[in-house]
């Protein structure tokens, strides 16, 4: 109720609301009824005119912006003038809040379905709303709900789009700010995985997400919560289902030290001023009002679980509850109550100044100010006083985190040990920040770490992982790549398990953050893949085709789909496997590069067989014919790195009859094009199992406006009467992976006869030269390690191999380091250059998963790269590399006739 008497002085506090409050100042004299009635010391009957503002309007949102502005100015005037206490001044600023939202809703719902009632949408209030104690320029921070079944919409509406469409016009209604200014900001950051799910969640969804998702700042935001506007009753009923996620009877180890973790980082992440003075945050800083708020919640998630009488949603009274009980004493009760109502003035004050959502202590003037609407003689006077609240505050909240800490046990205490030797590894972070950082992990935002399961499990290693952390080669880059694995994890309970199990594997995963990002990325999809290292098989580079074949084909599944899973699993294993193998220096990266190529080729076979096989159960087989594959590029030479596409050209043999002989018979052309389709889809479209490899079909007869499959005779045709001198250099590389004895021969047969066709030496060379011309205007290297784009690295030695190869009719081997060593044979090329080939080759393998955008690497791959290609350090590497180079250039020289461009003559 209001206060009459001397102490009301309400003139003096319309005073120092003009002088020092230009919100205020300007709300006066736009609301000139109210602020006749408040000189005039009627603040109830202001109060009742206020809540009016809006009758009469139509437009809901001007109507709510007219009577926010009313019952902002009155209950800051009644505040000042210290006629409405503290608890009246919250009340009705979160019952406004209740009315706003209520009106939202029922004008969003009725702008697109009249006359229709709130039922199945539902608006819970958490926080200081939730509380009853919202201030003056606050957020409202609500969960939207909404029930599928009894959701008003459109008959051609989903429930869902109706719910997301409702929650958008809610969010506009009260947040825009217009002439009339706005009623107040709406964040929805608080709802089930804000950062993927939709604004207003189903039920069913937030059912499922509390009871086997959520984490314990989600459980105490909940303290507060309560259903505030929409269908009340639909909303109590959801509250009361999820109440045994909220309060919880039994707390194990893991809950006491979520708990302890939750409380601590309130103090960690601020990172203001300390002592109180300019810049001091009244909300977040030491001893301000988020440790009053914690310090009772703290209490009632450890306590409320078996006692429902600690189940209260205000401060004040949840501390009273607290002293009643015996679990706190009365005098800390009191202490802390009566420092939390000052502070919640003191922070009214300072918004009221500009209606502005700040908690910060202003510069000096500015602070004099602030002091003087409070009533006091200056700024010096309000930080003496809130001083002398929040020391006494902040040791409190000290006393209570040292005893979380002591009842965490020993496992938070051998946290402590690992988490400091990482910080000396980081020099240039500093030990409060790193340890907020690691806070961080478990604080919500993580999908992989939201599960009471999942936090369960990380704690168990995260004493190991920090350790791996800083016996890492590169600890910095190690953390940032795992906060990206973090992020891109869908779950992490089993990689945890893993981890805790199986120790060793904590080396390898340092090793992978430090160095390699795309196995990060493959562990990140299939976190599991770390699981396959333990055997140490997994060292060994893949053996030959046709066992991986098998290997693909073991435990054969009933279903298609099933089927091209299984080539997806093997394979990328077996890639994770050769990507660990080569970061690890276990073998040379030329064989890690053909194990890459064996297992592509395996890869291509079982799809070409499984393809074929169930595109024969509807449209039959054509008699005679078949589907071949040419490989063409790195995949023809058997030298794949971690990022090569698959290079493919689809043929197929011409059969004895025109349509295949199955139920729905196709045409030859269709039905291999088709099937071809299928082939390519299964290596390159992604499944439950992801994606294995881009597939790029560009090389094929006509290129891009040319059919996917053609037939032998005219692949021959085209070869020798339409194609280009390039199309002919790419097939000196040409590769048959897939298709029967006969078909293959025969094809044999045509790539050689096209590639010993005689030809003009000179105009080959004119044609390449101006070819490779082309290319280096479009496609420049990335950077100093780009061995194969740079003048002088891998295409300008594959276009002098070729010009070689076509112009003599020799050393056709599709493998260039053999085709080298057959031409150096013939004496047209020196030794040196399949020296210089190897080396190139190594470091493109190496850089392809070490450093894909071909920058300079961290100083952890650096080493790596060093190691592969057999050199000391960096320096020492691009040393090797600029003498390739040269070796390249000078056989260009020789060839061409031509200084190659970019190369020091040195």
């Amino acid at each position: 109720m209001i206060r009459d008497g001397p102490d009301c002085d309400w003139k003096d506090a319309i005073g120092r609301a003009r002088s020092h409050a230009p919100f205020l100042a300007q709300a006066l004299d736009r609301r000139a009824d109210l602020a006749e009635l408040l000189e005039s010391g009627e603040g109830e009957a202001a109060l009742t005119a206020a809540k009016a503002s809006g009758e009469g309007i139509a437009d809901t949102g001007v109507a709510l912006r007219r009577e926010r502005l009313g019952i902002a100015l009155v209950l800051a005037i009644g505040d000042l003038a210290g006629a409405f206490p503290l608890a009246r001044v919250m009340s009705e600023l979160s019952s406004f809040a209740d009315r706003a939202l209520e009106r939202a809703i029922n004008a969003a719902i009725a702008r697109r379905v009249p006359d229709a009632q709130p039922a199945g949408f539902i608006a819970l209030a958490l926080g200081k709303h939730g509380a009853g104690e919202l201030n003056y320029s606050s957020d409202i921070d609500p969960i939207l709900l909404y029930d599928p079944e009894t959701l008003p919409r459109r008959p051609r509406d989903e429930p869902g789009e109706a719910a997301q469409r409702y929650a958008r016009e809610i969010v506009r209604l009260l947040s825009d700010n217009t002439a009339e200014g706005y009623v107040f900001r709406v964040d929805l950051r608080l709802r089930p995985a804000s950062e993927v799910s939709p604004l207003a969640i189903s039920l069913g969804g937030a059912t499922t997400h509390y009871e086997s998702l959520a984490v314990t700042w989600e459980r105490a935001a909940f303290i507060r919560a309560r259903a505030a506007a929409g269908d009340i009753a639909a909303g109590r009923a959801f509250l009361e289902t999820i109440r045994p996620f909220v309060w919880r009877r039994s707390l194990d180890f893991g809950a006491i030290e979520e708990i302890r973790s939750l409380s601590a980082r309130v103090r960690a992440r601020y990172s203001g001023r300390r002592s109180v003075g300019p810049g001091f945050n009244v909300k977040q800083g030491r001893g301000g009002i988020r440790e009053i708020e914690f310090f009772a919640q703290t209490h009632q998630l450890i306590h409320g679980g078996r006692n429902p009488a600690l189940r209260l949603r205000g401060t004040r009274a949840a501390l009273d509850a607290l002293a009643a009980h015996q679990i706190i004493c009365d005098s800390d009760a009191q202490l802390m109550g009566e420092a939390y109502d000052r502070l919640r003035s003191a922070e009214h004050r300072l918004q009221m100044v500009e209606d502005r959502q700040t908690h910060e202590l202003p510069s000096d003037a500015a602070l004099d100010g602030v002091a003087q609407l409070d009533g006091l003689a200056d700024g010096a006077a309000l930080v003496s006083e809130l001083t002398a609240i929040c020391k006494p505050v902040s040791k409190l909240y000290g006393v209570l985190i040292d005893e979380l800490d002591e009842g965490a046990g020993e496992a938070g205490a051998a946290s402590e040990e690992p988490l400091a030797a990482l910080a000396e590894e980081l020099e240039e972070t500093p030990p409060d920040a790193l340890a907020e950082r690691v806070m961080g992990w478990t604080d919500g935002r993580y999908r992989a770490l939201k599960s009471p399961a999942a936090l369960s499990a990380f704690d168990a290693i995260q004493p190991l992982l920090l350790e791996a952390f800083a016996a890492s080669d590169d600890p910095e880059m190690a953390l940032s790549r795992w906060e990206t694995l973090l992020a891109r994890m869908p779950t992490a309970i089993n990689f945890f398990r893993l981890l805790e199990a199986r120790p060793a594997l904590f080396d390898l995963l340092m090793k992978c953050l430090a160095v390699a990002p795309p196995l990060v990325e493959e562990i990140a999809r299939r976190p599991e893949l770390l699981d396959i290292l333990i055997d140490h098989s997994a060292f060994d580079l893949p053996s030959d085709v046709a066992r991986i074949e098998r290997e693909i084909r073991r435990n054969h599944a009933p279903d298609y789909e099933r089927r091209l899973d299984r080539i997806r699993i093997i394979t990328s294993e077996k890639r994770f496997a050769l990507g660990v193998q080569l970061i690890e220096a276990a073998h040379d990266p030329l064989d890690i590069a053909a194990g890459l190529s064996r297992v592509a080729e395996a890869a291509i076979g079982v799809a070409v067989a499984e393809a074929s096989a169930e595109f024969a159960v509807k449209h039959g087989r054509i008699p005679g014919a078949d589907l071949l594959v040419l490989g063409l590029g790195r995949l023809g030479g058997g030298a794949l790195t971690h990022a090569s596409d698959l290079d493919l050209i689809f043929l197929h043999s011409d059969g004895d009859r025109e349509d295949s002989d199955g139920e729905r018979p196709l045409s030859q052309t269709l039905y291999f094009n088709r099937l071809a389709q299928r082939v390519s889809a299964a290596l390159s479209v992604p499944t439950a199992e992801g994606a294995l490899y881009e597939v790029d079909t560009r090389l094929r007869p006509q290129g891009a406006q040319g059919p996917l499959a053609v037939g032998l005779r005219a692949f021959e045709k085209y070869q020798k009467e339409g194609a280009w001198t390039w199309e002919h250099m790419a097939l000196t590389r040409a590769r048959i992976l897939a298709g029967p004895p006969d078909a293959r021969a025969q094809l044999d047969k045509t790539i050689e006869g096209i590639l010993r066709s005689p030809r003009d030496p000179e105009a080959l060379k004119v044609n390449a030269l101006e070819m490779r011309g082309e290319m280096a205007q479009h496609k420049r290297p990335k950077g100093p390690l780009d061995a194969k784009l740079l003048r002088g690295g891998l295409v300008d030695l594959e276009f002098l191999v070729h010009t070689l190869q076509l112009s003599e009719g020799a050393a056709l081997a599709p493998n260039l380091a053999d085709a080298i060593a057959q031409l150096a044979g013939l004496g047209l090329v020196d030794k040196e250059l399949g020296e210089a080939h190897d080396t190139l080759t190594r470091i493109l393998v190496g850089t392809r998963l070490l450093a894909p955008e071909l920058a300079e690497p961290s100083p952890a791959a650096a080493d790596v790269l060093a190691q592969l290609a057999g050199q000391p350090d960096l320096p020492a590497l691009l040393r090797v590399l600029e003498d390739a180079r040269g070796c390249i250039a000078d056989h260009w020289g020789r060839v061409f006739g031509q200084k190659l461009e970019g190369i020091s003559d040195e």
